[in-house]
């Protein structure tokens, strides 16, 4: 809920409009799940301003995912 951390301010967030209790993904979607983490650890290198907050464009269940999260993960060592 976006509007929650916002008041919270966390020193970096990135922010999913998906379905409460699920912050990685689907169950079982491996590639989902993947590029969520791919995209959270970018943001630990990219984000400059305490309570900065990314929003990810993925969708809920129509987000087609691709290999390229489990190279963006090889490449930050992760």
């Amino acid at each position: 809920m976006r509007e929650y951390t916002e008041k919270v301010r966390p020193p970096r967030t990135i922010f999913l409009r998906w379905p409460f209790g699920h912050p990685l993904g689907e169950p079982f979607n491996f590639s989902q799940q993947r590029a969520v983490l791919a995209e959270s650890f970018k943001a630990l290198y990219t984000i400059d301003k305490p309570g900065e907050i990314i929003d990810i464009p993925f969708k809920w269940r129509r987000h087609k995912y691709d290999k390229d999260s489990a190279q963006t993960l090889r490449n930050l060592g992760v």
